[in-house]
């Protein structure tokens, strides 16, 4: 039985600690519970706002309708031969754990996205990516049930039209669906991406060659955990800023005045400049502004300090980019949701 209840502070929910209220609350733990709470919906004409691990979005305002904290969990193999996995995984569960999971069984693809917080279910709206990989890369389909009629329907890699922190669930079916399950199709021999960051240069200073997959993830937790805030200790959602994607002549044209860019290929025709670097360069890296600060040791992290509101954090964020489109040009977007 679906419990709802009204006025709840949104806050506790969201990994940056900050936040207004739900007009109506409830935690669904069951796809039964989903279905009650779209009938629920239509009943009441209250619009449905689904919650995940609160661990990339902004609220800046009182939340009208209901807003469902998914909490469905399960994870389980469909299918297994000597090639390949196919591995299920429910919306609530969560993300970093669904990792372990496929480690834990010798299945390859996903290590480099380690100790990324937030849900399963919030990963293909994201297309969450680390290290070179992006969930796209392993993704199979997923389940999703109509917020309108409680149908289900299943979303294939092409249907998702996943793109850099992007997917048709961020646009044209945004608020449409609930996602309830995502499977990933994993390799059963390694296929590890080891050269993006210093991933291989920090297996080798322990002396391992040819890695295992625990291997992996404890170097990319050593490495994020070295860099990145706990949000249980400083709250922040992770990464605010996309990196930006700019053409080759403006690349070419930056390169001639600042020769250290850094960059990687993006698609045919451009180039990906790190956000946290642009930032830096800036003069925002560690600047505390009041409550907020773009993180000492990875300036594309915003971080809370303590009673911040989402004013504050808005206000950051406007200086933030105003000074980048002034020192380079580029204009640089937010990752984080703001809703």
């Amino acid at each position: 039985m679906l419990k709802i209840q009204e006025n709840v502070a949104l806050a506790p929910y969201t990994t940056f600690k900050i936040g207004s209220q739900a007009e109506f609350f409830a935690v669904v733990k069951s796809r039964e519970e989903v279905l009650e709470a779209i009938a629920w919906s239509k009943l009441n004409k209250k619009p449905l706002v689904i919650l995940g691990g609160g661990s990339n979005i902004l609220i800046t305002k009182k939340i009208r309708g209901l807003v469902l904290k998914n909490e469905i969990r399960g994870i389980e193999v469909i299918e297994k031969n000597e090639d390949y996995a196919l591995i299920e995984a429910k919306s609530g569960e969560n993300w970093s754990r669904f990792v372990n999971f496929t480690v834990e069984r010798d299945l390859y693809g996903l290590e480099n996205l380690f100790l990324i917080y937030g849900t399963v279910g919030a990963a293909p709206i994201q297309n969450i990516g680390a290290y070179g990989v992006e969930l796209k890369d392993y993704f199979y389909h997923l389940r999703a049930l109509d917020l309108k009629t409680g149908h289900e329907k299943i979303f294939a890699a092409r249907d998702c039209e996943f793109g850099y922190r992007d997917s048709v669930f961020k646009h044209r079916l945004k608020n449409k669906y609930f996602i309830y399950a995502v499977t990933v199709k994993l390799k059963t021999t390694p296929d590890f991406k080891l050269d993006y960051g210093s991933i291989r240069e920090k297996l080798l200073e322990q002396g391992i060659k040819e890695p295992y997959c625990r291997d992996v993830i404890r170097t990319i937790q050593e490495i994020r955990t070295s860099k990145l805030p706990n949000p249980a200790l400083l709250p922040n959602a992770g990464s605010f800023f996309k990196n930006a994607e700019i053409s080759r002549v403006k690349f070419k044209n930056l390169l001639k005045k600042y020769p250290q860019l850094p960059n990687f290929p993006a698609t045919k025709n451009k180039v990906k400049i790190p956000a946290g670097w642009l930032i830096e360069q800036a003069g925002f890296k560690g600047k505390k502004i009041g409550p907020v600060s773009m993180y000492a040791k990875q300036a594309l992290i915003l971080v809370n300090h303590g009673a911040a509101e989402a004013k504050h954090v808005l206000a950051l964020s406007r200086k933030v980019k105003a000074a980048v489109k002034r020192k380079f040009g580029i204009d640089l977007e937010e990752e984080v949701r703001i809703i």
